[in-house]
C-alpha cells in the first residue's frame, strides 16, 4: 500500500514539474497577440538582446537564466520559489509576457519598473499562490514599458512556445543551450542550469 501511495506522489511530482499555463487555456486580450514573425535562430541571443526584463541572483555570475513568465500564472510562481535558492550561484532575468489576461500586462509593468524587484516579486508570487491574484497594478502604464512588454510576448510568440514559464540556459556542465516550458523543482531546475544543488 505504501509502495502505491510514493508511485503515485512521483508520478503527481513529475506531472507538476511539467505544468505551465498555456495560451490556449487563457483568454487572451486581442491587443496582446502579435503578428506572427520567424523563430529566431538562437533564443538565448534574442532574448538577451530584444527582451526586456529585471535581473536577480547572482549579478556577477556568467551563468545566466532567462525566464519568460506571465505575472498571472501560477506555475511561474511555483518555478520563482523553486529558484531563490540559487540565487547565490546563478543570475535569473525574469521577463514579464503578458498572455493569459488583462492584469498580466499590468502585473508586468509593475515589475519591471520597481525599484526593488526582488521584493515586489516575492511579494507578487505569495500572492499568486495564495489564489489572490497578485499585486496591485496601475492599468495606467507608461509607453516605454507597455512596448517592452509587447515586445517581449512578440518575441514569446515568435519562438512558437506554447506555455510559460519558459526557461532558457546555456547548461553550465554540457555548454548546450537547453530550454523547458513549465515549472521544475530546485534540484530539477539545478540540474537543468548545470549546477550543483544548494
Amino acid at each position: 500500500m505504501n509502495r502505491s501511495i510514493f508511485a503515485l506522489s512521483v508520478t503527481l511530482a513529475l506531472t507538476f514539474t511539467l505544468m505551465g499555463c498555456s495560451k490556449q487555456e487563457s483568454a487572451t486580450d486581442a491587443s496582446a497577440k502579435p503578428a506572427a514573425t520567424s523563430k529566431p535562430a538562437d533564443p538565448i541571443q534574442a532574448v538577451a538582446s530584444q527582451g526586456k526584463g529585471f535581473t536577480v541572483g547572482a549579478m556577477m555570475s556568467a551563468q545566466t537564466v532567462y525566464v519568460m513568465f506571465d505575472p498571472q500564472c501560477p506555475h511561474c510562481g511555483h518555478l520563482w520559489e523553486a529558484s531563490k535558492p540559487l540565487h547565490k550561484k546563478v543570475k535569473f532575468v525574469w521577463v514579464p509576457v503578458a498572455i493569459i489576461n488583462g492584469k498580466s500586462a499590468p502585473q508586468g509593468a509593475a515589475l519591471l519598473s520597481a525599484a526593488n524587484p526582488l521584493e515586489l516579486m516575492n511579494t507578487h508570487e505569495q500572492s499568486i499562490l495564495a489564489n489572490l491574484g497578485g499585486i496591485a497594478a496601475s492599468a495606467s502604464v507608461s509607453p516605454e514599458i507597455e512596448a517592452s512588454i509587447k515586445q517581449n510576448t512578440q518575441l514569446f510568440t515568435s519562438m512558437r512556445v506554447e506555455s510559460v514559464p519558459y526557461i532558457l540556459v546555456k547548461n553550465a556542465r554540457t555548454g548546450q543551450v537547453v530550454t523547458n516550458n513549465g515549472a521544475l523543482t530546485t534540484a530539477a531546475l539545478a540540474d537543468f542550469v548545470g549546477v550543483d544543488q544548494p
